[in-house]
C-alpha cells in the first residue's frame, strides 16, 4: 500500500516536485551536520560529554551532529522546547488563548513568538554548553581568546538551530509533511547504518551471539508493530445531531463520532521527562571522579544493569504524569461538549452540557492511562534490550522508534490526502 501510494504520487508532477524538494532539504541538513564548529578539540570533547541518556538522545535526533559537535549540534531541540513553553503559556494567559482562536492570523503571530523563543533558548543553551562543558576542549592560541571564542561558538550553534528551524518551515510550506518532525526523522534514520555496522562488528568479534541478534530483530519488529497499533488506536464516541428546519430546508439528522486517540500526547511526555532527568546527569559531568558523579552514573542512568532501576522508575512515573498533564491542556472535554451542544448534537443516552463533558473526561482519563503506560514501556525499552541481548554499545531507542514510525505514518497520511484531493479535482473537472 505504501509503495503504491509513493508510485502514484510520483506520477503527479506537483507531488513529485514536493517530494524532490523535501529530499533536497534532507541533503542540505546532512551536509550541515558535517560542518564542524571552530576551535573545538573533538578528542577532548568526547571525554567531556560522556555517554549519558541525554547525550544519546540529542545525538540521535541531530543525526550524529552532537557528538561530532557540528553547526547542527543542538538540532531542533530549542524549537521543540519553545513550542512546549508556548503551549503552556497559551493555557495560562487568556490573550494567547484568544490569539490562538483567531484563525490563520492568530496562528501566524504565535508561530512568530515561537521563532523568537527558539532563538533565545538556543543562545541560552549554546552559551551554557560553551561555558559549562566546552572550555577544557577549546583549541585556542592563548587565554585572552577564550571569551570571544566561547561567544563565537554560542552564536554558531544558535545560527545552526535557527537555520534548521527555517529549513523545517520551508519543508512544511513547499514539501510533504511537517518539516520540523521530518528533520528529526532524518536525523534518527541517518544513524541506522552506523548502528547496524556496530551490531555486526559485535557479532563478528564474538561479543554478542547470533541468538542475541535474532532477539534484537524480533523485539524491534514487535515494538514497531505496537507503535503503529497504538498510534492509530482511537476511542470513537458516537454523536447524534438532531434535525432542524430552517425555512424550507432540513438540516442535521446525521450521526458522527469524536475520535479520541489513545496516545493523545505523542512523544512530548518523553521529551519532558528526559529534559528533567538530564539535570543531574549534566551537573555530574562537572564533578567527574567525585561521589556525586559515581552515584548518578551508577544509580541514575541507563547502564543496562539492575542498578538503573531507580532511574527507570522515576523516568516511568514522570512520563505517566506528563502524559496526563499534556493531554489535559491539549484536549478540553468542556470545550468539546459546548461545541456539540452549540451545533445541536448529543451523545446518545446523555444530556448535552455538563453530563457530556463528564462522560468525555471519564473516557479520556481511561485511554490516557493506556497511552501513558505504553509510552513508559517504550521509553524504558533500551535498558531491557541491552540486558537481554548484550549489545552494550548500541543505543536501541524506543523513543527514536516512536518518533520515526509516528512521523512516517503522518507523512504517508498527508501524501494520501493529496492524492485523494487530486482525484476529486479530476472528477470535478
Amino acid at each position: 500500500m505504501i509503495v503504491d501510494s509513493l508510485r502514484n504520487a510520483w506520477k503527479v508532477a506537483d507531488l513529485r516536485r514536493k517530494i524532490l524538494f523535501t529530499l533536497m532539504m534532507f541533503l542540505v541538513f546532512r551536509i550541515g551536520a558535517h560542518i564542524p564548529v571552530p576551535f573545538i578539540d573533538r578528542s577532548k570533547l568526547l571525554n567531556l560529554i560522556g555517554e549519558g541518556t541525554l547525550v544519546q538522545f540529542l545525538d540521535a535526533i541531530s543525526g550524529g551532529a552532537f557528538k561530532s559537535f557540528t553547526v547542527f549540534a543542538m538540532s531542533i531541540a530549542p524549537y521543540i522546547n519553545a513550542s512546549i513553553i508556548m503551549t503552556l503559556l497559551t493555557v495560562v494567559f487568556p490573550k494567547l488563548q484568544q490569539l490562538q482562536k483567531e484563525g490563520d492570523e492568530g496562528r501566524k503571530k504565535i508561530t512568530q513568538y515561537i521563532r523568537y523563543g527558539t532563538v533565545v533558548l538556543a543562545f541560552i543553551q549554546a552559551w551554557g554548553l560553551a561555558i559549562g562543558i566546552l572550555q577544557p576542549a577549546l583549541s585556542i592560541p592563548g587565554p585572552a581568546y577564550k571569551w570571544p571564542v566561547l561567544l563565537l561558538i554560542a552564536l554558531v550553534l544558535t545560527a545552526g538551530t535557527a537555520f534548521l528551524m527555517w529549513l523545517g518551515e520551508m519543508i512544511t510550506e513547499r514539501g510533504i509533511g511537517n518539516g520540523i518532525s521530518l528533520i528529526i526523522f532524518a536525523g534518527i534514520v541517518s544513524r541506522v547504518p552506523d548502528g547496524l555496522k556496530s551490531i555486526f562488528q559485535l557479532v563478528r568479534a564474538g561479543e554478542a551471539s547470533i541468538l542475541s541478534l535474532i532477539v534484537l530483530v524480533i523485539i524491534s519488529v514487535i515494538v514497531i508493530a505496537s507503535i503503529v497499533y497504538i498510534q492509530e488506536a482511537q476511542r470513537r464516541i458516537p454523536v447524534q445531531y438532531a434535525k432542524r428546519v430552517v425555512g424550507r430546508k432540513v438540516y442535521g439528522g446525521q450521526s458522527t463520532h469524536i475520535p479520541m486517540k489513545v496516545n493523545q500526547a505523542g512523544v512530548i511526555p518523553v521529551i519532558f521527562a528526559i529534559s528533567i532527568l538530564s539535570f543531574p546527569q549534566q551537573i555530574s559531568t562537572w564533578f567527574k571522579g567525585g561521589w556525586f558523579y559515581n552515584f548518578v552514573q551508577t544509580w541514575f542512568s541507563m547502564n543496562g544493569t539492575w542498578q538503573s532501576l531507580p532511574y527507570l522508575l522515576v523516568y516511568s512515573l514522570l512520563i505517566v504524569g506528563f502524559t496526563y498533564f499534556y493531554t489535559g491542556i491539549s484536549f478540553n472535554p468542556i470545550d468539546v461538549a459546548d461545541n456539540i451542544k452549540k451545533y445541536g448534537g448529543f451523545i446518545p443516552g446523555l444530556r448535552p452540557g455538563r453530563p457530556t463533558a463528564e462522560y468525555i473526561s471519564k473516557v479520556l482519563s481511561r485511554i490516557t492511562m493506556a497511552g501513558a503506560i505504553f509510552l513508559a514501556l517504550i521509553a524504558v525499552l533500551p535498558t531491557v534490550v541491552i540486558a537481554l541481548t548484550g549489545f552494550k554499545n548500541i543505543y536501541f531507542g524506543g523513543t527514536s522508534l516512536l518518533i520515526v514510525v509516528g512521523v512516517a505514518l503522518e507523512t504517508m497520511k498527508q501524501l494520501e490526502s493529496h492524492l485523494l484531493m487530486r482525484h476529486y479535482q479530476g472528477f470535478m473537472k
